[in-house]
């Protein structure tokens, strides 16, 4: 007979266990309601292994508990800023003066025409910027997009934009979002679930897009998000963020989610402190034209990658405690394992903006009862450098 191995969750480490009387307690508690075969309420299910359900049971077994002590633990505390696309804490929750709204901006310009090199088409300003039909600079090097990714739909309430304004044609995103190439096609529909059912808020207020996401997400039906997720699924991921390790990083400002490099007059460096500062390659090509062959650089403190590393791989926290290392259920190199997503290489703002989010109670739903009683144990340090050396590895 084959032997099946299965992972106990102990004092918030998942561990091997192979014994019998383990393995039919799983089996009687499998039978129950906390089954993945019915993420969605909406008639979109998603078919998980038999394996991750097992682990899904074991830890929802406690994660309830936990979530709550967590969440109640954890309400004093600030969201880190430079993860949510700020300088400082929100004012109401530990400093930073309040931010007033910025002034509306202009039209973009609609008749001068702009280029790319490697490319043969030209787009005014306005027409890339087009919330219900971004301009596409590189259309032969994907799949058609389905209408939903290309132009939305006007005629939902809350309008939904196109995918691509937000995710970009490329499906890697942006720091002040989520890159959604190459992730499971059910991780994709089970996330846009979690939006629509409220499950998925920010632990900054400030960051008002996770709201955003929450209306399209309710207005979309189950036919757009199968297909949103077929194509963005099949959409490779490849290297999109270089990661640096440096004492000093360029001045910068935030700018709706998204940190630019200050020019000119104002252009300098300054001490880098406990953040990670995530910018575009060329500010210009990124923000003004949307260029999808622009990507991003992360300044990281010195040391951050060895000790993200020493946690990632092997679950040993800044601290010196013992966690459950992210290897065990997202891969040996972090590429993901059947509908658990992969990590690697990709925006570190956005992997320490969820533990964040996760580990305040902000982020809920059917697989954060997995990752609950890991980041729980983690301090800022932990979530910054973890979320550093992820962001560094190979997608």
């Amino acid at each position: 007979m084959q032997r099946r191995d299965f992972m106990t969750l102990r004092g918030g480490t998942l561990q091997l266990d192979r014994s019998p009387r383990v393995r039919n307690r799983r089996r009687r508690k499998s039978e129950g309601a906390l089954v993945m075969n019915s993420v969605t309420s909406a008639g979109v299910r998603i078919r998980e292994s038999k394996h991750m359900k097992k682990l899904l049971v074991t830890a929802s077994a406690i994660s309830f508990g936990v979530l709550a002590g967590v969440a109640a633990a954890r309400a004093a505390d600030v969201p880190m800023p430079w993860a949510y696309g700020f300088l400082t804490p929100p004012a109401s929750q530990g400093g930073g003066a309040p931010i007033a709204p910025p002034n509306p901006p202009a039209p973009p310009d609609n008749v001068t025409k702009l280029t790319l090199p490697g490319s043969t088409l030209n787009f005014t300003r306005a027409e890339l910027a087009n919330r219900y039909g971004p301009a596409d600079w590189f259309p032969q090097e994907h799949s058609p997009m389905p209408e939903i990714v290309a132009h939305g739909r006007q005629s939902a309430n809350p309008t939904i934009f196109a995918c691509s304004l937000c995710h970009q044609t490329n499906g890697k995103g942006r720091p002040e979002n989520a890159g959604v190439a190459g992730l499971p096609y059910n991780y994709i529909v089970q996330q846009l679930t979690e939006f629509r059912n409220g499950n998925r808020k920010t632990s900054d207020s400030r960051k008002t897009n996770t709201g955003t996401m929450s209306g399209f997400a309710r207005a979309l039906t189950d036919e757009e998000i199968k297909q949103a997720a077929t194509w963005f699924s099949s959409m490779p991921f490849t290297p999109w963020v270089k990661v640096v390790e440096s004492s000093t990083v360029p001045k910068a400002r935030p700018a709706a989610g998204l940190f630019l490099k200050l020019e000119g007059t104002e252009a300098g460096e300054e001490p880098i402190g406990d953040r990670i500062l995530e910018i575009p390659e060329d500010g210009h090509q990124t923000e003004y034209l949307r260029n999808p062959h622009s990507g991003y650089l992360a300044y990281v403190p010195p040391g951050s990658l060895k000790k993200g590393e020493a946690l990632v791989q092997n679950g040993i926290t800044a601290a010196g405690g013992k966690v459950t290392p992210c290897t065990v259920c997202h891969g040996p190199d972090l590429h993901g394992i059947g509908p658990v997503p992969p990590l690697a290489g990709r925006s570190p703002s956005y992997i320490a903006r969820q533990l964040y989010d996760m580990q305040h109670g902000n982020r809920n739903g059917t697989w954060t009862a997995l990752m609950v009683p890991v980041v729980s144990n983690l301090n800022p340090e932990d979530l910054l450098t973890a979320a550093a050396y992820i962001a560094s590895l190979q997608p």
